[in-house]
């Protein structure tokens, strides 16, 4: 694979904690190195990383991000509250864009980072009070984890004063559990690794809008797109997209890819597609529905499978939920309702089923429910949906 990456400087591979062929050892060259600072021209427009796309609804494309954008993501330092006495807890994969979005805040910063080999919700209690901790930036799922463990009381949290949610919309009751338990703010971010959009949810500031994930964030705009790629007007349904600073290259060697992703106002601005379906509100707020490739349409009526999860999860045996399109003989496609349950639990699926479907839409009523012992997840904690629902529309598993 290394000779096809041309840009690579020659010795220009390190590793951390492996040994290959082409590859330096890390901690070996850092001791031999020279204390003089190593200085080197660098534009802007030059290459800083490739970040490679979770994969979750289709193959995964190579996101290829400047030195400037990196560089200006410092701004957010501000508002996040990085400074020279943050101490971040870095507890997801270092391949992630939003791991590496704290970690390059944190050192252009002057901060401290601990970093967590695999997380663990014990470990990082116990890391957040011996390390007195400032800041965390988490996916949905740790925080549905570490809110919901029996000893989170026991543990001393005063420390910290930002917790950061993104990857993944956080559920509104997760949100609320959070601002009631767990010292310190919490900042919600939604943007793709691509950029082009960003929107911000202060929810320690606006408690009144955890059902959103915020306004758009500075420099960015907003707008929702109709079916066929007309801007709706305020409250309408429709794909969201946005133009903002930050905004990557290209995808890698893929400019097909790049072009579906691009999205062109009247006055020909840029925008991205984000492929996911929201309305904005007369307050500016976004509230995501789905994904777009996730929304499921019954008897020719959109069904959003975030409206039912957002019902399923307020029963009180419920624990995690994913709601998926399968097909239907009479209606094209329905939803069908895919549940861990908390322990201990008594709920049949025919009675979690009765209890949603009498408070659903007709359109939106679940045909069956299955009980999961856990939900297949990406490394940095978003529900595969692609791969749950690989198995029904394969004949793999019998249609409902």
């Amino acid at each position: 694979m290394l000779p096809q990456l041309g840009k690579l400087q020659r010795d220009g591979c390190f590793a951390i904690d492996f040994s290959a062929q082409g590859w330096q050892d890390y901690p070996r060259w850092v001791g031999a190195a020279s204390a003089q600072p190593c200085r080197t021209q660098i534009d802007q427009e030059d290459d800083f990383n490739i970040i490679y796309s979770s994969g979750t609804t289709g193959k995964p494309k190579g996101i290829l991000h400047s030195h400037y954008l990196r560089s200006a993501m410092g701004s957010l330092g501000g508002p996040l509250e990085y400074d020279r006495e943050t101490v971040s807890l870095v507890s997801t994969p270092l391949f992630s864009n939003a791991t590496l979005a704290g970690v390059l805040l944190t050192l252009q910063h002057g901060g401290t980072i601990v970093l967590m080999r695999k997380f663990d919700v014990a470990s990082f209690l116990g890391l957040a009070e011996s390390r007195r901790v400032t800041h965390a930036l988490l996916v949905p799922v740790q925080y549905q984890r570490i809110l919901s463990h029996s000893a989170f009381h026991d543990y001393d949290l005063s420390s910290f004063r930002m917790k950061v949610s993104t990857s993944a919309p956080l559920r509104e009751a997760i949100k609320r559990d959070c601002l009631e338990r767990w010292p310190g703010r919490l900042v919600e971010v939604y943007t793709l690794t691509e950029g082009g959009i960003v929107a911000v949810l202060d929810a320690t500031a606006h408690p009144d809008k955890l059902h959103t994930v915020g306004r758009a964030g500075p420099g960015c705009v907003l707008k929702i797109l109709g079916e066929d790629a007309k801007e709706l007007g305020p409250g309408a349904i429709g794909q969201v997209v946005g133009r903002a600073p930050l905004m990557m290259k290209g995808y890698y060697k893929n400019p097909g890819k790049t072009r579906e992703l691009q999205w062109f106002d009247g006055d020909g601005s840029l925008f991205f597609r984000s492929g996911d379906m929201g309305r904005i509100d007369a307050d500016g707020f976004l509230q995501l529905l789905d994904r777009q490739k996730d929304m499921i349409i019954s008897g020719g009526f959109n069904v959003y499978p975030a409206d039912i999860e957002v019902l399923l999860m307020s029963h009180p045996a419920v624990a995690d939920v994913a709601v998926i399109g399968i097909p239907s003989d009479e209606w094209g496609e329905s939803a069908m309702a895919l549940v861990v349950l908390r322990q201990p639990a008594s709920v049949t699926p025919a009675e979690l089923m009765a209890w949603a479907n009498s408070k659903l839409g007709k359109a939106e009523r679940v045909s069956a429910v299955e009980i999961r012992e856990s939900l297949p997840r990406s490394e940095i904690g978003k529900v595969l949906k692609r791969e749950l629902r690989e198995p029904y529309w394969t004949g793999q598993s019998v249609a409902i």
